[in-house]
């Protein structure tokens, strides 16, 4: 008798073990293995999605997404958010098309100041914050949001500016061979910030800032200091992905980059990032934003009316949130035993 228990202890045993195998597959690699599965199910659907300049297109439509969102996964893992990300983009293109067709001055300093206006955006982010001690990110955020959109449509009384130099041009619209550089450029940066989240110190601390910010603080990690990196770095990235659009449409608008907050963040929690900070990788989040480029790809294709892909992307937001969800209900559960 005591042998056949031993028998069904052991299967219980691996079975229990197979399905925590499963779990564990599902948890590392259930963004990409949607991923593949949209991307069949499209092909079946439609005989133009998988061919080489719907593929580069396709990598070329998620960059400007991709590099937001690697500055919201920045902010969701310190568990905080960043509203501020679309006005961002738009005060950030607007003062380089002041500065550089407006006055007519050097590409390179109009590359400068866009990026500097949007590290100066994101550090006022974190200033907020760390200083005034604004109770959330998601108070802060939002009122640089809409400083920074009114600027952007006060500075050139609400007028887009065209014509920029082809070196502007270059990051959004060139090619190697049949690989967009912007593309090309997202992978270099994905690379440093895969490194640098998982090799160094600041990189753990941001994690660790996410996971429980007062056991952080009371382990001597200067919680302030990452929140400052943290949202500077997130405005650095908004702003960059605001010189491909520019390159890509050779324009600046005061209205670019609507809605491209809740993009970034779906993309972000598509690639397995949490709502409650402390989880998350930046792969992930290149998966998140493909995800919804091919999503959106393929509705194009499927003659989906604009207002319908809305809705759909609206669907795939809340799906996410609420894996998430079950995710941490999950991870709650298994602590308390």
């Amino acid at each position: 008798m005591s042998e056949i228990k031993l028998a069904n202890a052991q299967i219980l045993g691996e079975a229990e073990q197979k399905n925590a195998r499963i779990k564990e597959i599902i948890r590392s690699f259930g963004a990409l293995i949607g991923l593949l599965i949209l991307c069949t199910i499209l092909t079946i659907l439609t005989p133009h999605f998988l061919t080489v300049d719907n593929l580069m297109n396709i990598a070329r439509q998620s960059t400007i997404n991709s590099l937001i969102a690697l500055g919201m996964l920045l902010a969701l893992l310190t568990g905080g958010i960043d509203l501020s990300v679309g006005s961002v983009l738009a005060l950030s293109i607007m003062t380089m098309g002041v500065v550089v067709v407006k006055l007519g001055m050097s590409p390179v300093l109009g590359i400068a100041v866009c990026l500097g206006v949007g590290i100066a955006l994101g550090f006022t982010n974190a200033v907020l914050l760390t200083k005034l001690h604004l109770p959330h990110p998601f108070i802060s955020t939002m009122g640089t949001m809409n400083i920074a959109r009114g600027l952007a449509l006060t500075i050139t009384a609400a007028t887009p500016v065209s014509g920029f130099p082809n070196s502007i041009q270059f990051l959004g619209a060139a090619f190697v061979g049949p690989v967009p550089v912007s593309f090309i450029l997202v992978i270099i940066v994905f690379t440093i910030f895969h490194l640098f989240l998982t090799r160094t110190t600041t990189g753990r601390y941001i994690y660790a800032v996410g996971g429980n910010q007062e056991a952080a603080r009371l382990s001597g990690i200067n919680v302030d200091r990452i929140l400052t990196i943290v949202y500077t770095l997130s405005g650095f990235l908004t702003a960059l992905a605001g010189l491909v659009l520019v390159g890509r449409v050779n324009s600046a608008y005061p209205l670019a980059g609507l809605s491209y907050e809740t993009d970034a963040i779906a993309a972000a929690i598509i690639g397995g990032a949490s709502f409650f900070g402390g989880v998350g990788t930046v792969w992930g989040t290149l998966i998140g934003a493909l995800i919804m480029a091919v999503l959106r790809n393929g509705l194009n294709l499927l003659s989906v009316s604009a207002e319908m892909q809305t809705v759909a992307i609206g669907i795939v937001i809340i799906a996410a949130v609420y894996v998430d969800v079950i995710r941490q209900r999950a991870a709650a559960k298994a602590k308390r035993g």
